[in-house]
């Protein structure tokens, strides 16, 4: 699962991906790794995972992490190839979610594509070149479905209705995700790989004075954005990418306090990104490790026992349970067990975030 920064050029989304990358940026302590130069895996801040550390003093610590990629910049045409618009286009595709970064702050000395400052056409101008892609997309298996539709065919007209309902939305200037469709249909919309289809997450890049509570650029961008079910993040990004060049974790707290913040506005990206994957935390401790793992909201028991090895899954019997609220207030595994407070549970139990986890297999 990874999401994809996008927006126009010189907005800061490279700025955002490097401060983003700097294993700084999230913890004194975890590590930071590139699989390519233009995808980063990036730890999930988590104080659970810290109080937990400070309980079980484990040889190791593992955060749960998220893939962030850095997307070629998009111009205006992009949707027909203008600039690196088909690799743009190629690689957002590709990603499960959108953080759009949208410039709302003034700077004579960087340059902006369309000479002024004005977020609410830059949102336009890439939303514009996403609509009309997924528009192609749609009309040319538009094309194939009321061929197959005309003979009869019960599933193509089903189809043929989608189809149909997605067009008009988008020929009328608005994304897929603002439609909604029953679950069955988006079984069907999901084969389709539509680009607007994807949840967003929109974060202004303001300057270093707006960074608490935004600016005007800010309370525009929110007024469009309001029935979008989108969720909105304000970063100095370039200032919070200079913080983090510091190498002492006690000065870097001391500047983001002096402009205003108690952490870095970039962990809270982090964490809503995660979010937007649509994605959760659960745990197992340790004297050896602890360990956050990532796993799909909604997820049973045995698809968790999965993550950590296919034949956990497999041969699941059970699952011992224990809420990490229990496990903080009664300070270890077997105290938590004398107070009655480890549950177990069987393969149709939905995991909740923050459970923490032991699993019982037989292969």
């Amino acid at each position: 699962m990874k999401a994809g920064i996008v927006g126009l050029p010189n907005v800061g989304k490279s700025t955002l991906f490097n401060c983003l990358s700097n294993a700084k940026a999230q913890s004194a302590n975890f590590p930071f790794c590139t699989i390519e130069p233009n995808i980063g895996v990036v730890n999930v801040p988590d104080e659970r995972l810290q109080k937990l550390e400070e309980l079980v003093n484990p040889e190791r610590v593992q955060p749960a992490t998220v893939e962030i990629v850095d997307i070629a910049g998009l111009v205006r045409g992009a949707s027909k190839g203008e600039g690196l618009g088909n690799q743009f286009l190629a690689n957002i595709r590709e990603t499960d979610a959108i953080i759009h970064v949208l410039r709302c702050f003034d700077n004579d000395n960087i340059i902006h594509v369309d000479t002024t400052i004005d977020p609410i056409r830059d949102k336009e101008t890439i939303d514009i070149e996403l609509q009309l892609k997924d528009l192609e997309t749609v009309e040319k298996r538009l094309e194939r479905v009321k061929r197959t539709a005309k003979t009869g065919n019960k599933e193509a007209q089903v189809e043929l209705v989608i189809l149909l309902k997605i067009q008009e939305t988008l020929l009328q200037g608005l994304s897929v995700r603002t439609i909604d469709f029953s679950e069955k249909e988006e079984e069907f919309v999901n084969t389709l790989q539509l680009i607007t289809s994807k949840p967003v997450l929109y974060v202004c890049n303001v300057d270093e004075n707006s960074a608490v509570n935004g600016n005007d650029y800010v309370n525009k961008v929110k007024e469009v954005v309001a029935n979008e079910d989108a969720e909105i993040i304000i970063l100095a990004v370039g200032t919070e990418a200079d913080i983090n060049e510091l190498d002492d974790y006690e000065e870097r707290q001391m500047f983001l306090a002096d402009i205003g913040l108690d952490e870095p506005g970039s962990s809270k990206l982090i964490r809503s990104a995660y979010k937007l994957l649509k994605l959760q935390t659960y745990f197992t401790a340790g004297v050896k490790e602890v360990r956050a793992w990532t796993i799909n909201v909604g997820d049973t028991a045995p698809q968790a026992a999965g993550v950590i090895h296919t034949d956990f899954e497999k041969g699941f019997i059970r699952a011992e349970v224990i809420k990490y609220e229990d496990y903080i207030a009664l300070g270890s595994e077997a105290k938590v067990k004398e107070a009655g407070k480890l549950s177990i549970e069987g393969k149709e139990y939905i995991v909740q975030d923050g459970d923490m986890m032991n699993f019982r297999f037989n292969v």
